[in-house]
């Protein structure tokens, strides 16, 4: 989801994703050689800086399916940094299997990010607090546009019992690859790195919001059909954390 104002080592290992069904890729930039690994064209491949790391929160991203084709989605960047992340693919009809078994875990207490500005859902909104060391806190987010997202949450009946935490920043967006409507309506990857800090890990929000910020200078170039020519603050510092893994932990 696009909006700011919308969304202990860890128990399991989670389960394989069915890939979306494919169909041709045939918006601008569908002719551009990219690297299989992270979409982004070969020009400025975004492989050198993936840090993996870890957190206590999880995030499940339930993925509008035109999401699943965009080369500028930024869901997937935080499944990259932390790989506990699980995507699930929206149906209006056909909810997702693994999502409904994960709802009925009662080894989680999932959180759905979305605003806080209509009264029909206002019973819901809560502030967010440590679930405790015996359930993972997990965030929902709804990732697709604004319009899509709002789809997402009125036709999502499984998704009516969750409690909703509305994030609060004065976080302005960074993404340059689409046009908010706003500079508070955040990408979904700004949105996890800020619920990161909401949920007490600094760590894994500055990498997450360091490989963002690689991402979205190396689109912005190869866009221009320009190659980065030196590294980025932000690519010498996860480039010190693939050096140094131990001292950013």
């Amino acid at each position: 989801m696009t909006s700011a104002s919308s969304s202990a080592e860890h128990a399991f290992a989670p389960q394989a994703e069915p890939a979306p069904a494919r169909k041709p890729f045939t918006a601008r930039g569908s002719f551009v050689v990219r690297c299989d690994a992270c979409q982004l064209p070969q020009l400025n491949c975004l492989c050198p800086y993936r840090v993996e790391t870890d957190s206590r929160v999880r995030f499940w991203l339930i993925m509008h399916r035109l999401e699943h084709y965009k080369p500028t989605n930024t869901g997937r960047l935080i499944k990259d940094c932390l790989p506990h992340t699980e995507i699930f693919s929206w149906a209006r009809t056909e909810p997702d299997p693994r999502l409904l078994e994960h709802l009925a875990d009662p080894r989680f207490a999932p959180f759905l990010i979305f605003p806080d500005d209509q009264q029909d859902y206002a019973e819901r909104v809560v502030s967010y607090q440590d679930p405790g060391e015996d359930k993972i806190p997990v965030f929902i987010i709804l990732d697709g546009t604004w319009r899509q997202a709002r789809k997402m949450f009125r036709h999502s009946p499984y998704l009516d019992r969750l409690p909703i935490v509305s994030l609060r920043t004065d976080r302005v967006t960074r993404y340059r690859l689409r046009t908010p409507a706003s500079a508070q309506h955040l990408c979904t990857a700004e949105v996890a790195a800020e619920l990161l800090r909401v949920g007490g890990d600094q760590h894994a929000a500055e990498v997450l919001d360091d490989y963002f910020d690689i991402f979205n200078e190396s689109y912005a170039a190869s866009r221009r059909h320009e190659q980065l020519e030196s590294h980025t603050a932000a690519m010498r510092r996860q480039l010190a954390r693939l050096s140094f893994p131990s001292e950013g932990a």
